[in-house]
């Protein structure tokens, strides 16, 4: 789990120009901001063709950022480059620089120039809080850690700073002290608009999000040529704060374990609009992973894992066995952590003599008990199969097979076994044959339970084929593949879902801006 809302703000030393905020409600079929960009870009060059090079350093500045905001990244690198040559302690250009990269998806090379940013200028909070903001992202938490509390330290009342240590506590189970951290850091700044770089008008969307994590991740599919997205911290917003423009509203909170204020705050925030929504955050409510085993455990064709929740200090102590055996619960079982995700704080636990050392490993007041579902095929390997469900309509996106009982896709054994993507391609190409009919029924059923535009499933498949349900929900990536050759059979399948997400987006904001 990455708490910190995605994708995570840049925080930036260069006030927006009024020109460069796109006006939604626009019918000029120039589009007067991208227009005036353009117009700001050629004074800028018209000013450095006249200025001496010694005062042109703020200017050239402006320029490659305005470079970036146009779309032209190469050019805007070089022209960063250029600068840092002649004047290679400038913050501003280091930070913009590094902000620049971080758009690129270069984050080694942003780590970099804001590491050299902050070497230069030690007590600017901003060189801390970006590079931070990066750790966090590759779970580097303690590192992460200690530049936010660096910055806390020139500035106290740092907005950022406090966001990123609250996604750091939340974490590693400090729900106290995130708390804290979020109410400074949110609670004035609880709306945020992303940067737009489309050539058109751009469709206003709302994305709700969760201060602690549990959120949908959108980068994949929110293109910011086409969406122009205001991001709220929906536990923390205001409820006397108008809305921002928008055209329809993507609740991207998803973990009902986790994030159950967050979603009482979204309802009430979708209450004041009359914009489509997708993911009513009452749908999304119902699909905890103990209410999923409960009303999910009577479709027909599916089997789910009884699930309870314990204090950890229970289980823990001397009395953990005790309750475990008053639940009916046998060994081997599973031990979880709500609110984390990709195998994070999940554990298996064989036998009666191992459970208080894992329940004391977890992080939180409550974990998850869950009994365990075999779900190994006759070569004794673990599969788990993935859906997506867009719109109502049932997608393959990936199958991962893993000689470990925690399958979890990017560290299965798929990229060193032909057979394993093999059979995977196969499951890709032809769902239906692969799950069969059983199992295809039992999906529909669930997908309709569950009511969502935009939901996963996680499955194993009996030997009588029935699907062992191990979580549906909303919090599902959708990573696209990398360019290595060996995932080129995968490329088609996640195609077709993200294609289908944004077309399901388009059609729900085909109506006129809801304005403030």
């Amino acid at each position: 789990m990455n708490p910190l809302p995605e994708p995570a703000l840049i925080v930036t030393g260069l006030k927006q120009n009024a020109a460069l905020v796109p006006d939604i409600v626009s019918s000029d079929p120039g589009w007067a901001p991208r227009l005036a960009q353009e117009s700001r870009l050629r004074q800028l060059e018209e000013l450095l063709a006249r200025a001496s090079a010694e005062n042109a350093v703020d200017t050239e500045i402006e320029r490659a950022v305005l470079l970036g905001a146009l779309s032209r990244r190469a050019d805007a690198q070089h022209a960063f480059v250029d600068i840092l040559r002649r004047a290679p302690t400038n913050f501003s250009a280091l930070n913009e620089f590094g902000a620049l990269l971080t758009q690129m998806g270069a984050i080694d090379a942003a780590c970099r120039v804001y590491s050299e940013a902050i070497a230069q200028h030690p007590q600017n909070p901003i060189g801390h809080v970006n590079l931070a903001n990066l750790l966090l992202r590759a779970n580097r938490y303690a590192e992460a850690r200690e530049h936010y509390e660096t910055a806390l330290r020139t500035d106290p009342e740092h907005a950022p700073a406090h966001q990123g240590l609250g996604a750091v506590l939340a974490d590693i189970g400090d729900r106290a002290g995130a708390r804290y951290h979020f109410q400074k850091g949110f609670g004035d700044h609880a709306i945020s608009t992303l940067p737009y770089r489309g050539t058109r008008p751009p469709i206003a969307l709302l994305q709700l999000v969760s201060s602690g994590g549990g959120n949908i991740p959108t980068a994949s599919f929110l293109d910011d040529s086409v969406f122009l997205t205001s991001v709220i911290i929906a536990d923390y917003l205001d409820p006397q704060l108008p809305l921002p423009p928008h055209q329809l509203i993507f609740n991207a909170i998803g973990d009902a374990d986790l994030c159950e204020p967050a979603l009482q705050a979204a309802a009430r925030l979708i209450a004041r609009t009359s914009a489509p929504v997708i993911n009513d955050p009452g749908a999304v409510m119902k699909t905890g992973r103990i209410g999923n085993s409960r009303r999910l455990g009577t479709v027909p064709g599916v089997v789910t894992p009884r699930t309870i929740n314990l204090a950890r200090g229970i289980l823990a102590g001397p009395d953990g066995m005790t309750s475990i055996a008053k639940c009916e619960f046998s060994f081997p079982l599973l031990l979880r952590s709500p609110g984390y995700h990709t195998g994070r704080n999940f554990v298996l636990v064989p036998s009666a003599t191992e459970l208080s050392a894992a329940a004391a490993s977890l992080p939180g007041d409550d974990l998850l008990v869950i009994e365990y579902l075999d779900a190994r095929g006759k070569d004794g390997k673990a599969r788990k199969y993935r859906v997506m469900m867009i719109a109502g309509e049932i997608y393959p996106l990936h199958l991962a097979i893993s000689g470990d009982w925690k399958v979890h896709y990017f560290t299965s054994d798929m990229a060193d076994k032909p057979d394993h993507r093999l059979e995977e391609a196969r499951f890709l190409g032809d769902m239906r044959a692969t799950l069969g009919d059983k199992a295809i029924a039992a999906l529909e059923r669930i997908r309709d339970l569950l009511g969502l535009d935009y939901a996963g499933v996680d499955f194993g498949l009996g030997p009588d084929g029935d699907v062992l349900l191990f979580e549906a929900n909303a919090t599902m990536v959708v990573n696209p593949p990398d360019s290595d050759e060996r995932w080129a059979y995968r490329r088609t399948a996640i195609t077709r879902i993200l294609d289908a997400v944004t077309a399901m987006i388009l059609r729900k904001s085909a109506g006129p801006a809801e304005l403030p």
